[in-house]
């Protein structure tokens, strides 16, 4: 469900004449019905509203004040978000002869014309306060107390997250309502300024309207609405390889993508732009995270490390706050063998809170091979019927489970092979081949699939903001699968030592004898690693050069070679490495 919540004006909006319809009540009713909230809006004064609303207790907050209240009809209580007007300029408004204004407890109220007598009081007195219109009425109010600013300390109540709600009004103080929303609603006799700025206008005035928009989005969720919307939508790239072409966009509601590709495809890198546009949208993510990639930073919290198991409280707690951008779960600690278990009871736990919360909006699997393999038995009944906005990603989509394939609705497979690994997702998936082009996908192109809608077709990735380097914790203390891993071997496979991390790397490096050395360094072994598993292609290229130097001694190669990468990777001083399971 994209939109759990509507957060409605009262007068001229869902009222008319001050009078909620007893159709309008009937279509909040069954808004309620459907388990979404209601949240009421409104600049009146929280107890003139009580004398005119009889049904306060329909909605799970009452915003009045234009911001300034916050009530909760369940509770009674009322909680004050602004400031009591200054007494200086309520006196100095009595003293200038105005007599028809109120004064309530976080804004002074009155009529045109009489704003300029107030916009004057303020200059003169050197206060900072705001006038905001309503039709005929004028509220003077602290800086910042807006309909949205009330509107976002109801939410926060109701671990609720704006681009989950959808507010509907009609006049000058609900511009910055409908902006706050995910969906932006303006009623048919709204005036032609909040029109202009709302993403859909109802066919009927007041409540009327109000019922028309209760009852498409009881049906669809209003996906008939919303597909087309820029705001609903996440960009993948451009079709092709021009500049010119047009966007290739996907739903963020009901979208469940898998993204495949070799080592060193440039995966990683989309899949870094593709969660980075989201998170700059607002959505929340969970990241499922087999190989601890995710490093912490301002906008993601990672739980669990190479040493701790990730609690699942600690994740859910997280989650819960509808302002936490993103969550990463390190499983490094969890068990190979135990890894989809761990996942698909978290997994119905997650499933619990979207439904309640519609949150976290994303899901991402990254290495979805360690969760849900095609020899689980169990994948069945751990994915849910309706897996939506998901983001899966592997190297190789035969190795997930049929049950996961099936819920997947767009591929995006990048590397030279990527027409290789489309058809081996539709066999996986038991769909029919695709017709693909025949030449693969170069660097920052994939090739974009919807198996219900049309072939494959090129696509050229848009990039994000910043470099891919997501993965230098993992790479420099972590545990790499023994794929991954690199392995002194020797010249005659005498060796077997498995660098499963660049700290080892670095410190085995170091012990082997010189022939081991000078056998991988002729054979460009370590600038290979280093660009198709560490995917550093700077590292990788002033290691090949070193490689290629003959005029080095294996002692000067060695310590060059080594030096790249303590440049690049700060190792701890003393390094725990956790142990290897293989």
């Amino acid at each position: 469900m994209r939109y759990l919540a509507l957060a409605t004006d009262y007068d001229n909006t869902v009222a008319r004449d001050g009078r909620v319809a007893d159709s309008t009540w009937a279509a909040l009713e069954r808004l309620r019905g459907s388990g979404r909230y209601l949240i009421l809006v409104t600049g009146r004064e929280l107890d003139d509203l009580m004398t005119v609303c009889p049904r306060l207790d329909m909605f799970a907050r009452v915003v009045a004040e234009n911001g300034g209240v916050l009530f909760d009809p369940a509770t009674g209580e009322r909680r004050l978000l602004a400031d009591t007007p200054p007494k200086d300029f309520i006196d100095a408004l009595r003293a200038r002869g105005l007599k028809h204004f109120s004064v309530s407890q976080t804004l002074v109220a009155m009529l045109k014309p009489n704003e300029q007598v107030a916009l004057e009081t303020i200059r003169d007195l050197g206060l900072e306060l705001h006038v905001v219109f309503n039709g005929d009425a004028v509220m003077v109010l602290q800086p910042g107390i807006t309909k949205a600013s009330g509107l976002m300390a109801a939410l926060d109540a109701l671990r609720l997250s704006p681009l989950n709600v959808v507010g509907v009004g009609d006049a000058e103080n609900d511009h910055a309502l409908i902006r706050a929303c995910g969906l932006a609603v303006a009623v048919q006799n709204a005036l032609p300024a909040l029109k202009k700025q709302a993403d859909l206008v109802t066919s009927r005035p007041n409540g009327e309207g109000v019922a028309t928009l209760i009852d498409a989005l009881i049906a669809d969720d209003l996906r008939g609405h919303t597909s087309s919307l820029a705001k609903c939508r996440l960009t993948v790239g451009k079709r092709g390889e021009s500049a010119e072409s047009p966007a290739v966009t996907v739903d963020t509601a009901g979208s469940t993508m898998l993204l495949v590709g070799a080592s060193g495809s440039g995966k990683s890198t989309a899949a870094e732009a593709l969660l980075e546009r989201l998170t700059d949208a607002g959505y929340q993510l969970c990241i499922f995270d087999p190989e601890g990639d995710y490093i912490n930073n301002d906008r993601l919290t990672v739980v669990g490390n190479a040493q701790t198991m990730p609690a699942e409280e600690e994740v859910l707690q997280l989650l819960e706050r509808a302002r936490q951008p993103q969550v990463a779960i390190n499983m490094m600690r969890v068990p190979p063998g135990e890894r989809p278990q761990y996942c698909a009871e978290l997994l119905l736990r997650l499933q619990a809170l979207r439904a309640r919360t519609a949150r976290p909006h994303w899901l991402v699997f990254d290495e979805a091979h360690h969760l849900f393999p095609a020899t689980w038995a169990s994948a069945g009944a751990a994915v849910p019927q309706a897996l939506e906005s998901t983001l899966v990603v592997t190297v190789h989509p035969e190795q997930l489970s049929p049950a996961l394939l099936k819920q997947i609705n767009i591929v995006l497979a990048m590397g030279d092979d990527a027409a290789d690994r489309l058809r081996s997702f539709a066999s996986s998936a038991g769909i029919a081949q695709p017709v693909a082009p025949v030449a693969g996908a170069r660097c920052g192109q994939a090739l974009f699939w919807e198996p219900a809608k049309e072939d494959p077709f090129l696509v050229t990735i848009e990039r994000g903001r910043s470099a891919h380097r997501r993965h230098v914790r993992k790479y420099a203390e972590g545990l790499l699968i023994p794929e991954r891993s690199f392995y002194f071997r020797g010249p005659g496979g005498q060796l077997n030592l498995r660098a499963h991390n660049l700290v080892l790397f670095v410190e085995l490096a170091e012990g082997v004898d010189e022939a081991t050395w000078r056998y991988h360094l002729q054979r460009g072994d370590y600038s290979k690693w280093f660009e198709s598993v560490i995917g550093d292609v700077e590292l990788a290229n002033s290691t090949r050069a070193i490689e290629q130097d003959t005029a080095l001694s294996p002692a000067e190669s060695r310590k060059r070679v080594l030096g790249e990468v303590n440049r690049r990777y700060t190792q701890p001083e003393n390094p725990t490495l956790p142990r290897p399971d293989h």
